[in-house]
C-alpha cells in the first residue's frame, strides 16, 4: 500500500470530519456520538476514494482496484480511528500513561500522579493483538508487523503518543502507551510549570541560539522528550532540521509555522526474512547528506552514538539527543558504554576524546513524587553540566546544580558564557554562588 497516498487522503477525510464538527456547533446540533462518526467516516472516506478514481482517470491513469480501494478505506479508517476502546483514554487530556498487561488488565497514570485501574480495552487478548497489528499496519512510515516472528513493536499513534507493544516473550501481550501531553511545548510553559526558573530558561534559550551540543538525561518517563521538543521549538523556523527516531515521535513537522523545513526519519525494522533494516547508526550518517541545519537525535540507545558525536565535533552544531542516566555526571560513562558495543569498538579514551569535542552541555531532567506536599508528579531539571575538555577522563564543572527547592540554580561560572550573551543570556546574582 502506498503509505503517502494512505496520509494525504486520510488528511483529506479528517479535514472533512471536522469541518462537519464545526459547521454542527455552528448550527447548535448535538455532537455526533462516536459509533455515528465512524458511520460517517465512512461515508466520506467512500467519497474521497470516488472523487481520488476520477482524478486519476481524468489524468489518464487507471484507477486501482477495488481490492486496493477497499484495503485503502480500513487503512484511512484505521489510522483515525484505530485504537478502539483506547480511544476514550488517549482523549482524556489528563492521562500520562497507559498499561495493559492482558485486555483486561489496564491501568492508567494521570498528570496528578493518580493511578486507576480500568475495564478492558478488548474482548480477548487475540483482539488486542489484532488492534495492535493495524496500529503497526498503519501509523508508522512503512509496516511494521507484529506477531510471533516479531514480537516486539515500537511505534508513535496519530495523536503523537508513544506505543510499545510486546508478545510471546510476555505471558499476555502487553502495551506501554506514554502521552504526548505538551506536543507544542515552549520553555515558558516549562517555567510556569515548575521544570525550570525564568533563568534556566533564558540560559537554554541562548544556547539554542548559540548552536551548543545539547544531551538530555534522565531515567525513563523523567520528561526527557518533552525537554527536547521545547529546545527545538527555540530553533529558528530558517533552520533545517533532520530528526532519527526509532520510531516517530517529536512530531516537529506538524507545526509548520514552528519547523517549516523538517525531515523526519524512521529506523525501519527487517522483515519476515531478516532483510531490508535500516539502523538508526545508518540513519544518522545519512542525516548528513541531506543538508542539515542541525541533526536531532531522538533517543540514543546502542551504537549511533559514535556516528552522532562524529557528526557533532565535525561542523554539525546545535545539535540535539536524549540518553537514558542517572545523573548528569553518568552520561559520560553511559555513552562510553554505547561506544564500545558499537562496530567501531570505540575504547573509553577515544570515547572520551570524542565527547569533550562533540557535546557543549548535559541537562538532567528528574521526575519528582511530591504528593506529601499537596502536589503530584512534577518534572524538574536538577542539573546542567558544561564539558570543558579531557585529560584521561571529561573534565566538566556543573553550572547549574540542585538547590534547596528542587530546581536547578546558577552554581559555577560557565566557560563559553560570551558566548551566551551574545545570543540574550543576562546571568543574575546567583551566578557563581553554590549550594
Amino acid at each position: 500500500m502506498d503509505q503517502q497516498l494512505l496520509r494525504t487522503l486520510r488528511e483529506e477525510v479528517a479535514d472533512a470530519l471536522a469541518r462537519q464538527r464545526r459547521e454542527d456547533a455552528a448550527a447548535g446540533l448535538p455532537q455526533m456520538s462516536s459509533e455515528d462518526e465512524r458511520q460517517f467516516a465512512r461515508a466520506i472516506i467512500a467519497r474521497v476514494l470516488e472523487s481520488y478514481a476520477r482524478q486519476e482517470i481524468a489524468a489518464g491513469r487507471a484507477p486501482i482496484s477495488s481490492a486496493e480501494e477497499a484495503e485503502l478505506a480500513d487503512g484511512i479508517h484505521a489510522a483515525l480511528y484505530g485504537v478502539g476502546r483506547l480511544q476514550p483514554l488517549l482523549d482524556d487530556p489528563e492521562v500520562e500513561n497507559i498499561d495493559i498487561n492482558g485486555y483486561d488488565n489496564v491501568f492508567v497514570g494521570y498528570a496528578n500522579g493518580e493511578e486507576r485501574r480500568m475495564p478492558p480495552v478488548a474482548e480477548s487478548d487475540d483482539e488486542l493483538v489484532e488492534l495492535v497489528q493495524v496500529l503497526g499496519a498503519y501509523s508508522g512510515l512503512t509496516s511494521r508487523p507484529f506477531d510471533t516472528a516479531n514480537p516486539q513493536l515500537d511505534l508513535r499513534l496519530p495523536d503523537g503518543s508513544r506505543l510499545s507493544a510486546v508478545m510471546g516473550v510476555t505471558p499476555r501481550p502487553s502495551l506501554s502507551i506514554r502521552r504526548a501531553r505538551l506536543a507544542r511545548v515552549s520553555l515558558d510553559m516549562l517555567v510556569e510549570s515548575g521544570t525550570m526558573t525564568p533563568e534556566l530558561a533564558s540560559f537554554l534559550s541562548a544556547a539554542i541560539a548559540a548552536r551548543k551540543n545539547i544531551m538530555i538525561a534522565g531515567a525513563t518517563n523523567a520528561g526527557k522528550t518533552t525537554l527536547l521538543r521545547a529546545l527545538a521549538n527555540e530553533i529558528t523556523p530558517q533552520e533545517r532540521l533532520i530528526t532519527v527516531e526509532r520510531a516517530l515521535e517529536l512530531g516537529l513537522g506538524e507545526f509548520p509555522d514552528l519547523h517549516p523545513n523538517v525531515v523526519a526519519f524512521e529506523e525501519r525494522l527487517p522483515n519476515s526474512e531478516g532483510q531490508g533494516a535500516i539502523h538508526m547508526s545508518e540513519l544518522v550518517r545519512r542525516s548528513l547528506r541531506m543538508n542539515p541545519s542541525r541533526v536531532i537525535v531522538g533517543e540514543v540507545l546502542g551504537d549511533e552514538i559514535v556516528t552522532m558525536l562524529n557528526a557533532m565535533s565535525q561542523g554539525n552544531d546545535g545539535s540535539l539527543s536524549t540518553i537514558h542516566a542517572n545523573s548528569s555526571l553518568e552520561v559520560f560513562n553511559r555513552i562510553c558504554t554505547y561506544a564500545i558495543q558499537s562496530a567501531e569498538r570505540l575504547p573509553a579514551d577515544a570515547t572520551m576524546m570524542l565527547i569533550a569535542g562533540a557535546i557543549d552541555f548535559v541537562i538532567f531532567v528528574e521526575r519528582r513524587n511530591e504528593f506529601q506536599s499537596g502536589g503530584g508528579l512534577r518534572r524538574v531539571i536538577t542539573s546542567v553540566r558544561e564539558v570543558n575538555g579531557v585529560d584521561g577522563r571529561v573534565l566538566s564543572s556543573e553550572v547549574f546544580a540542585e538547590g534547596p527547592d528542587g530546581v536547578a540554580h546558577a552554581a559555577a561560572a560557565v566557560s563559553c558564557i560570551e558566548d551566551l550573551q551574545m545570543h540574550g543570556y543576562r546571568p543574575n546574582a546567583y551566578e557563581g554562588q553554590a549550594f
